[in-house]
């Protein structure tokens, strides 16, 4: 049986890991395809090393790395440290993570906030199960200027 793997922190402020659960459990396949595998790291900056063990030491084909950087100059700056992290993780291990971070400073008012953390993390989460499983899902999605947390942008009109 595949596994996905879905690692959230216990900073952030909203709990964007059980949104990822929720929609990957009802993806066709849960628990006859694939499976998921779940942890909580403190904070972002440790996501990506849990990355590196769910693939390594547990073999996830896929990772969904979830965090909430906060509004101050210096938790962009580690966001941007966690990002590389993250990055180094989906290198050294020749495999996928879907980072899925949403800024508090993305939103001032919470409710809608509270709505792109959910929007984001079940959208990636799909995003990832298409990755395996469907992923001409994604090539259909292409170039058309899908986002997640917010509308989508929709597709630029080529020039004349």
């Amino acid at each position: 049986m595949d596994r996905i793997g879905v690692v959230d922190t216990m900073f952030a402020r909203y709990d964007m890991g059980a949104e990822a659960l929720e929609e990957l459990h009802s993806c066709p396949g849960h628990g006859e395809r694939f499976e998921v595998l779940y942890r909580t790291v403190p904070g972002f900056k440790d996501l990506g090393v849990e990355c590196k063990r769910l693939i390594e030491d547990d073999g996830c084909r896929i990772v969904v790395a979830l965090g909430m950087p906060g509004r101050a100059p210096v938790d962009q700056v580690c966001a941007h440290e966690a990002s590389q992290g993250i990055m180094l993780a989906q290198l050294l291990t020749n495999t996928h993570v879907l980072e899925v971070f949403v800024h508090e400073n993305e939103e001032e008012d919470p409710e809608r906030l509270a709505r792109v953390c959910a929007n984001r993390a079940r959208k990636h989460a799909r995003n990832a199960y298409w990755m395996l499983y469907e992923p001409e899902q994604l090539r259909r999605r292409a170039g058309q200027g899908i986002r997640q947390g917010y509308d989508d942008a929709g597709p630029l009109v080529p020039p004349a």
